[in-house]
């Protein structure tokens, strides 16, 4: 994308740090996006030294919101989407999916960067199907209660919840875990969980990657990116059910069709999986 495309950190509204990288930006930079700044594409350079497909890495986790997004709107009756850390809006957004194949779902993004609540909320000023609130998603106590997410939620029915992307930024105290524990505990049953993260394969081929990726992302501007084993991911979804095939790479999720092409490697490197509550 042409240079002239970015904002500049001049150009920045005051209340947007750009000495700090922020990870829904840094997510836009690997999708090419436009809503980032020098900080946030310092990562995504960085990265690409240590992989130069890291942008797969975020293409994949896309594909695999867009994908899950159809399965629950069109094989599950769940009309209810609450969407965590749902970064900068792109193409095919949770709602726009969703509300293709079931005008009437409701979707509540929660995000707490400033940038993305300005570029959420301008999105969907006529869509009274859709609404942003800013919360800590690490925080499942504050999400839940949001008045937002309280208002346009229905809790006494399924609910589709999504931690795309997200955990493997985490660096509180508490597992991760812990964190989905206490947002399974909230859901009725029927409910769905859908969740992606970096992943650690434990492979003489893979797994050397996933650590240089993940040293690179600590090391870097933004400060987290943690790559987690399948133990340690599966751990995530406790009490659910998982949907067949189970965790698995991104890109194996139930792909649109027969794979012509040969994975990049960091596709072996984030995995997803999709929970219902019994």
């Amino acid at each position: 994308m042409p240079a002239s495309n970015f904002p500049t950190d001049e150009a920045a509204p005051v209340h947007i740090d750009t000495t700090k990288a922020s990870i829904a930006r840094v997510y836009d930079a690997f999708l090419h996006g436009k809503d980032n700044y020098e900080v946030d594409r310092e990562v995504f350079r960085r990265v690409q030294r240590v992989a130069p497909e890291a942008a797969t890495l975020a293409w994949d986790n896309r594909d695999f919101l867009i994908r899950v997004t159809r399965f629950i709107a069109s094989q599950t009756g769940v009309a209810q989407f609450l969407d965590c850390g749902s970064g900068l809006p792109t193409a095919e957004n949770t709602h726009q999916v969703a509300q293709r194949l079931q005008p009437d779902a409701r979707v509540v993004y929660v995000d707490n960067d400033p940038v993305v609540l300005a570029h959420g909320r301008a999105l969907l000023e006529e869509n009274d199907q859709t609404h942003f609130t800013a919360a800590e998603i690490f925080e499942p106590r504050e999400v839940l209660e949001d008045e937002v997410v309280r208002k346009h939620l229905d809790f006494s029915e399924p609910i589709a919840l999504f931690q795309l992307g997200t955990l493997h930024h985490y660096d509180g105290e508490r597992s991760p875990a812990d964190i989905m524990r206490e947002y399974i505990d909230a859901l009725p049953s029927g409910s769905y969980v859908a969740l992606s993260h970096f992943f650690d394969p434990e492979t003489d081929e893979y797994s050397d990657l996933a650590r240089r990726m993940e040293e690179t992302f600590l090391h870097s501007p933004m400060g987290t990116g943690v790559f987690r084993t399948r133990a340690r991911i599966e751990g995530m979804f406790p009490g659910l059910e998982l949907v067949e095939p189970g965790l698995t790479l991104c890109a194996d999720w139930w792909p649109d069709g027969p794979r012509l092409k040969q994975l990049d490697s960091v596709s072996h490197c984030i995995v997803g999986a999709v929970g219902r509550k019994p």
